[in-house]
Order: C-alpha cells, then structure tokens, then sequence
C-alpha cells in the first residue's frame, strides 16, 4: 500500500529522470559486461563475425553487444550414475580448458547457465541439462574427450 502511495506522489517527470538512467545502466550491464570466476572459464563468441575464444582472465570483462561468454566451473565435480540396484558408480572429474575447441565442436555453444534454469524437469535432485550432466555423459562414454579429466574413480 505504501508503495503505491509513494508512487502517486512521485510526479512523471521525476519518473522518468530516475527510470531512464537506470534502465540504461542495466541494458549497458547486461549487453556489454560479463564476469568470470577465478575458478571459471569462458566461452566466448561473437554472433556477427562468428569468432570463438577463451576466456581465462577472472574478473569483469568488457564485450561488444555481439558477444556471449558461457561460463564453466574448472573445479571437479562428483557425478554419478543413480541406479535402483546395488551397483553404484561415480566419478570425480573436471573441466579441462586445454580441449574447449573440441568441446565447442561437439557441443556447440550454449548458455548452459539458462538450461540449467529453464526445465520442467521437477523432482531431480541434481542439475538438469547443465555442465554436470554434460561431463556425466562424456566421462561414461567410450570415446575419451580432450576437454574432460577424469581424476578418481568410485566403485
């Protein structure tokens, strides 16, 4: 209710002379900057000349509005193949920078942040469709890939 009443009071033109820097310091901030962990890396790509990178400097970056850099976590993760029987597997494996070209070659880029995000996937207790899942199915496969490190082996 208050709220309501302190927008009434606030006249338009005080509206818009606080709404319009604020608007476009949030469209500035999410078009041009991104951020990296020190135990992240990016992948980044420029969607009009379609050059690819990576991004190992930790902190704030500048891009141009064209450019989207996916982060991913360099540090290892447990991943694991739940069963209903007694047999239990899991790995500890990690990103490997080194192999990102071949990673970006057979995945393709993607903000894997937004598909972790957006499912409908209720009652799995892990990540949907993110990094885990994605280093899950390389660790387990046949073919061994560049960009993933398998560190330890549980049986």
């Amino acid at each position: 209710m208050k709220v309501l009443q302190f927008l009434r009071s606030v006249s338009r033109r005080n509206l818009i002379l606080i709404g319009v820097p604020v608007s476009l310091t949030l469209l500035f901030y999410f078009f041009f900057f991104n951020h990296i962990e020190p135990s992240e890396v990016g992948i980044a790509r420029n969607f009009v000349t379609g050059k690819t990178w990576l991004q190992q400097k930790p902190g704030w970056q500048v891009t141009s509005p064209f450019t989207r850099v996916a982060q991913i976590d360099t540090r290892p993760m447990r991943v694991v193949v739940s069963t209903a029987g007694h047999g239990y597997s899991a790995k500890l494996v990690q990103f490997n920078p080194a192999g990102w070209q071949e990673f970006v070659a057979t995945e393709g880029f993607h903000y894997y942040w937004c598909y972790n995000r957006l499912s409908f996937n209720f009652g799995y207790g892990e990540e949907h469709r993110g990094m885990r899942d994605i280093l899950r199915a390389y660790a387990y496969g046949a073919k061994h890939y560049s960009f993933v490190t398998v560190t330890e082996e549980y049986k």
